[in-house]
């Protein structure tokens, strides 16, 4: 059994010779340790995959792909006026302490989806005027 790995010598260019010799017994425990490593890493994907399938993980998982989405749509719609979401939700939060408070978090919320949907029907209006 030959005992020696061929490689290729950078110094001399020639990718046919020996570049060095490792025994037949360091050979073996060295590929014994990267078997173990390659077992260690299978069980760690196949436990990653059975907490990932976890019904709280899914939801956790889409929960943080649906705020990511929400932000990055603020965040351009906001991009004109030289803000972001960062910015104003330390703002946000206070006014939202302050409504909830005085038990007044429903009728606000009433209050922005009109505005909102005023909003919406001004644009339409405008972009049709601008098309005609």
């Amino acid at each position: 059994m030959d005992t020696k790995l061929v490689g290729s010598s950078k110094a001399d260019g020639n990718s046919h010779q020996h570049e060095h010799e490792i025994p037949l017994a360091e050979r073996k425990t060295r590929l014994l340790r990267q078997a173990e490593f390659h077992r260690q890493n299978i069980i760690n994907a196949k436990t990653a995959i059975k907490q990932g399938a976890h019904p709280q993980a899914i939801f956790h998982n889409a929960l943080d792909h649906a705020t990511f989405a929400l932000r990055n749509r603020v965040d351009m719609v906001l991009r004109p006026t030289g803000t972001n979401v960062s910015t104003l939700m330390p703002y946000a939060i206070s006014l939202l302490g302050f409504l909830r408070q005085r038990r007044m978090l429903k009728p606000a919320i009433g209050v922005a989806a009109v505005a909102a949907g005023v909003a919406a029907y001004v644009k339409h209006r405008r972009n049709q005027q601008l098309h005609h």
